[in-house]
């Protein structure tokens, strides 16, 4: 079922009830996050965590990633400290091994394997230059419920990107991103002017695909900076007015990609003829590593002069500069949290977007809690 809200949104106090406290910190189990960028995971092993799981990640010799608990069957070392023999992984502490399904293969200083000896593995996937890794029953693991942000290895498209390491819970982040009119505040060098505020909005949820989308159109207004020397790009004279939009896509449970650019205005982009501007997606994707950490993985891609290296690395270095200043108001809101744990909070209009997407993730934690837990055992070998 979809369900649209049009200006600014449904009145918040109607959903309140129905909503998970903002400084929860509980995330799905039966989802696929990203871990790591495909460039981070090889032949050494590696560790991260994963949904709060200390996790271990390593290529096999023909190229195929692995996750494997972080921890021995037999004294709990982390496998991280441990080396490949092949595409088994040895425990540093005593020489333990395992293969990529998590059964052990051998024991020093006995011929009998004890049965009971394995570590869990996970379901992972490579794909849009992420390694994707499903921490909850794998026999629910379907690769088609991967997020779909194709344009991060479109050939179409030109992309890159980073990790940030945030001390914030992972739902903070989402917050910040369903709403963007924070730009006018925090990023007024970059991105932000008060058209934000002032723009109307649609917000549309999907209960069935577990999406949600915001869309603002800003039509007829001054460039901020970095939109007005992006435009520069394509059309090196024009310095005039601008139409520009920002289409929010969330997908359950931690991944929102951005459609976000500006065209000359009065060109026809509200109408979806874009030829007269540029267009982007900043990609983002959160991996909860505990209560109030996460490891977010981002990129931005554009479909306008793509093949410039140096518009790459100046487009990724000025969203950088971005997402730091967001980091730096995310830490500082997850330490306020921590000091009044018993504050009660309130929404504005422009939190109808972050107030869905709590309610679809609270959803499904009401949905895991009915089920009982895979076993750690089996869980290794599905």
């Amino acid at each position: 079922m979809t369900v649209r809200s049009t200006d600014h949104g449904p009145k918040p106090e109607a959903d309140l009830d129905a909503l998970t406290d903002i400084a929860a910190s509980e995330w799905p189990m039966d989802a696929w996050y990203a871990a790591a960028y495909d460039t981070e995971v090889g032949r050494q092993l590696a560790p991260f965590k994963v949904a709060g799981l200390p996790v271990v990640l390593y290529r096999t010799l023909a190229g195929v990633p692995v996750a494997l608990a972080d921890a021995c069957w037999h004294r709990l070392v982390p496998l991280s400290m441990g080396k490949l023999c092949g595409d088994d992984v040895e425990c540093g502490y005593h020489g333990i091994r395992y293969d990529t399904e998590g059964g052990c293969t051998f024991m020093p200083a006995q011929k009998t394997i004890n049965p009971s000896a394995g570590v869990q593995s996970y379901p992972t996937v490579e794909r849009h230059r992420f390694v994707w890794v499903w921490p909850g029953n794998p026999s629910k693991a379907d690769p088609d419920l991967i997020p779909d942000i194709h344009w991060n290895d479109d050939p179409e498209w030109a992309a890159d990107g980073k990790v940030i390491e945030v001390d914030a819970g992972y739902q903070l982040i989402l917050d910040n991103l369903m709403d963007l009119t924070h730009e006018e505040f925090i990023h007024t060098s970059s991105i932000g002017n008060d058209a934000l505020s002032n723009a109307e909005f649609d917000t549309v949820h999907d209960k069935e695909t577990r999406q949600v989308t915001v869309t603002r159109w800003m039509r007829d207004i001054e460039p901020p900076p970095l939109w007005k020397n992006l435009l520069k790009v394509k059309y090196p004279e024009y310095d005039g007015r601008v139409d520009r939009w920002q289409i929010i896509r969330y997908q359950a449970p931690a991944t929102i990609c951005i459609d976000v650019g500006v065209a000359i205005a009065g060109t026809g982009a509200p109408e979806g003829d874009r030829s007269q501007g540029v267009n982007g997606y900043v990609l983002n994707t959160m991996c909860p590593t505990g209560p109030k950490t996460a490891r977010y993985l981002w990129a931005i891609a554009r479909n306008f002069a793509i093949d410039r290296q140096r518009v790459t690395n100046e487009l990724r270095e000025g969203v950088s500069k971005v997402f730091f200043e967001d980091e730096t108001m995310l830490n500082a809101q997850q330490q306020a949290i921590d000091t009044n744990p018993g504050y009660d909070f309130y929404n504005l209009n422009i939190d109808a977007g972050g107030m869905w997407v709590r309610r679809m993730i609270k959803e499904m934690l009401a949905a895991e809690s009915d089920l009982p837990p895979a076993s750690s055992q089996e869980a290794g070998r599905e």
